[in-house]
């Protein structure tokens, strides 16, 4: 296995220096692409449902970029999205962060991992220190997000983009969700998803979450499928079995 992958889950609540406990965690959401950012149903968009998670009247929101290489085409979008639910402070967090950029990232309420590539964006979090932060924020109370590879980063293990899934090249992540993330990788069967959890053994779940769908973690580590159903991968006898976790339907009064 990649000698650099850390098969443990973090260290979580006052064990930690300078972290609150686990009782002001929320909901982490994890979204397959930026559609989630856009959609809304029953006269609601998605997001105002995470906009109701930020206590503060004028929240901070702010943007990791890291994994796409802080392309600020992206970081646009993360801006007319939080627009919509009238957060107004926003603030890319670059590679390379200042002490300014580092102490926005400390106060805010709101973090969202960019889409890109898991590995990239891994390294800059692992030698910024900026991994170490995220966390932090999560148990201090603050609401994250993760996009695409920014989704998989929040789970228990990554890959390298477009090379083969094996014990050796598995990419650490941030572990604050106990299962192993995919996103939109449905026409392929979610065959690198199945792969890593057979890497990993049968006390391991996988989640692939398909294009335009998403899934919420919640602090009761309870998951929940967003517009489209979730694709669970589990062991069983040594083979990887897939099932569907829906969407829950309200029903009208």
């Amino acid at each position: 296995m990649n000698p650099n992958f850390n098969p443990d889950l973090p260290e979580e609540g006052p064990s930690v220096e300078g972290l609150a406990t686990s009782l002001n965690a929320r909901p982490i959401y994890l979204l397959a692409d930026s559609q989630l950012l856009f959609w809304g149903e029953g006269g609601e968009s998605f997001l105002h449902t995470v906009r109701r998670q930020l206590d503060h009247p004028s929240p901070k929101a702010a943007y990791l970029g890291a994994s796409n290489g802080d392309n600020p085409e992206f970081y646009e979008i993360f801006v007319a999205a939080m627009d919509g639910i009238a957060v107004f402070d926003t603030r890319m967090i670059p590679s390379d962060p200042s002490r300014e950029d580092r102490a926005y990232l400390d106060d805010a309420d709101l973090v969202l991992l960019a889409g890109g590539d898991v590995e990239r964006g891994w390294n800059v979090f692992e030698s910024t220190g900026l991994k170490d932060a995220i966390v932090q924020r999560y148990y201090a109370g603050a609401v994250l997000m993760g996009v695409s590879a920014g989704a998989v980063q929040l789970g228990l293990a990554g890959w390298p983009e477009g090379a083969p899934v094996t014990r050796e090249n598995l990419v650490d992540t941030l572990k604050l969700i106990p299962h192993v993330v995919d996103a939109h990788a449905e026409r392929e069967e979610w065959e690198r998803l199945r792969t890593a959890v057979g890497l990993m053994g049968e006390s391991v779940q996988g989640f692939g979450i398909p294009s335009g769908g998403g899934m919420i973690y919640h602090p009761d580590h309870s998951i929940e499928a967003v517009r489209h159903p979730l694709h669970e991968i589990s062991l069983r006898d040594g083979k990887a079995v897939r099932s569907l976790l829906f969407p829950t339907v309200e029903k009208s009064s």
